[in-house]
């Protein structure tokens, strides 16, 4: 029988439950962001963080703050204190003995060689494995005397017959065939809770109404659905989002350049951006491509998501990137620069008049970093080809020569609209096109052909710094800038290689859903069928 989707509860509650063996990477960061926006879209909804940590020979306290810190910054707040799996061992072992004394769990004695025998036996006569209930009370003779010096597992017991379904928020109805869920493991030899175990005992503690994560997790939920019914705890409403694919159709890895969330940060990505771009992996409100996150909130519906994998598309979040610099607030804008780039903080109100200007020229704040570099330049500067050529003919030299000599004995007010009708005269008593002056004086004042406009340039500069470069340009001080190494495109990612820092360290691969797997997924039999 389908498991009927409960009725909504009040208030809904979410929670991302990440194993910290890693940093927070890309499918765990929509998966937090999904989990925050359908908690925020209910009234009095809530988002829960919580660490699995109940693998002390994998955990990394290390990545715990990368996490954290992730989220930090990608802008998911949780609501209360973060809970630590690890703290709950105690209540996972009463939880476990309860089952047994109820007859909905028991001990088992099973050797490991004994265990490995049946696998192999299974393996030749190429049959999935299944515990076959050796222990279960009923199996053993009637004089059973457990072992000495063996300390038993808890296996749950499980049903032989029919199958366990659900009708999931995102997929449809799923079922699967209860011969293939075995009686698993809920708790070890030591008395630490498995995986399985812990979530369930977690989530119905943490009052948890949606179970919202990634389609790796399907097959973990028939086996978490047969605890909760042998607890006879009301199960929560599970929507598995699709995983988040490559260019290549695979799941998105190390190769294609799956990274930390935080990390992008450095990378020069704005969390809005982040966010909106995030957002849009296989969840839509029509055609809208860019909205705020409290659009988001109101707009939000796990039910909305498709089944079908999103792809990852590093030139489509960097173009979302470049539109969220151009809304952003000038005096913030400027503080993230600089926290990305402290050794700047000595040319902040320099780069404080040019904010505005600066934006069009950037997608990242790597890009605004780089388009902001003629202000702190040290003289003589560095000219690329384009620009050594347009100031360092004679014509140029000499122009750029009479221009300085012009600007020192200038006493106008400096400013961009004072400027302007000054080099404008200056080039008609010379009866020279503008772009006969203003090609080398961009060239001479930022080492570029391309600049901001070229007065709003001098007017950031100041005026003695204008007269020295004009000046370095004449002298013969500067030199040629090495043309920039061309950038690899990646058929794989569709994106740019520079754009693809390092892999998340032991965070596995980018397209999951932030949550630890405690195992392969069975051979695939369950069925899947289609929402009206």
């Amino acid at each position: 029988a389908v498991l009927p989707p409960p009725i909504c509860r009040d208030p809904v509650v979410t929670r991302f439950a990440p194993s910290p063996t890693g940093y927070l990477h890309i499918g765990g960061g929509r998966t937090a962001l999904f989990c925050y926006l359908f908690a925020r879209h209910h009234t009095a909804g809530r988002f829960l963080l919580r660490i699995e940590d109940t693998d002390a020979e994998r955990h990394n306290e290390d990545a715990v703050t990368a996490i954290v810190k992730g989220m930090e910054w990608l802008g998911c707040k949780h609501d209360g204190d973060i809970v630590r799996q690890s703290s709950r061992k105690a209540r996972h072992q009463e939880v476990a003995k309860t089952l047994v004394a109820k007859n909905s769990a028991y001990y088992c004695y099973c050797s490991k060689e004994h265990l490995d025998d049946l696998r192999k036996e299974a393996e030749l006569k190429k049959e999935p494995f299944r515990y076959p209930g050796t222990c279960r009370p009923e199996n053993l003779p009637a004089n059973f005397v457990p072992p000495e010096g063996v300390s038993p597992v808890v296996r749950i017991r499980t049903g032989d017959e029919g199958s366990t379904s659900w009708d999931d928020l995102v997929q449809g109805t799923i079922s699967f065939p209860n011969k293939d869920i075995d009686d698993l493991i809920i708790l070890r030899g030591d008395g630490s809770p498995t995986y399985l175990l812990a979530v369930v005992v977690d989530d119905h503690d943490m009052e948890v109404s949606h179970v919202i994560r990634g389609s790796d997790h399907i097959s973990n939920t028939p086996r978490q659905i047969a605890i909760y019914q042998a607890a006879g705890w009301e199960t929560p409403q599970f929507a598995h989002i699709p995983l988040i694919h490559g260019a290549d159709g695979q799941k998105l890895s190390k190769r294609h350049g799956a990274t930390g969330v935080e990390q992008y940060e450095a990378l020069g990505y704005l969390p809005e951006a982040m966010r909106n771009y995030l957002a849009r992996l296989s969840w839509s409100h029509g055609n809208d491509e860019i909205f705020s996150t409290e659009q988001a909130i109101e707009w939000f519906d796990v039910r909305d998501c498709n089944r079908s994998p999103s792809c990852f598309d590093f030139d489509k979040l960097k173009d979302l990137n470049a539109h969220y610099i151009r809304q952003c607030d000038p005096d913030r804008l400027l503080s993230l620069v600089l926290k990305l780039y402290p050794e700047l903080e000595a040319h902040k109100q320099k780069i404080a008049m040019a904010v505005d200007m600066l934006k069009p020229r950037a997608k990242t704040l790597v890009e605004y970093r780089d388009a902001a570099e003629f202000i702190f330049a040290s003289r003589p500067l560095a000219l690329d080809e384009k620009a050594a050529k347009n100031a360092q003919t004679d014509a140029a030299k000499e122009c750029l020569g009479a221009l300085a000599a012009a600007l020192e004995s200038y006493a106008g007010e400096w400013t961009p609209a004072a400027l302007e009708p000054f080099v404008v005269k200056f080039t008609e008593e010379r009866k020279l096109k503008l772009g006969q002056v203003a090609q080398p004086l961009r060239g001479a004042l930022t080492g570029s052909s391309a600049s901001p406009g070229i007065y709003e340039v001098m007017w950031v500069l100041g005026k003695e710094e204008c007269v020295g470069r004009c000046r370095d340009v004449v002298e013969g001080k500067v030199t040629l800038r090495p043309p920039a190494p061309k950038e690899e495109k990646s058929a794989e990612a569709g994106g740019h290689a520079a754009d693809k820092p390092a892999a998340a360290v032991g965070g596995g691969g980018g397209g999951g859903s932030g949550e630890g797997l405690p195992f392969p997924p069975p051979p695939r039999r369950c069925t899947l069928v289609a929402r009206e």
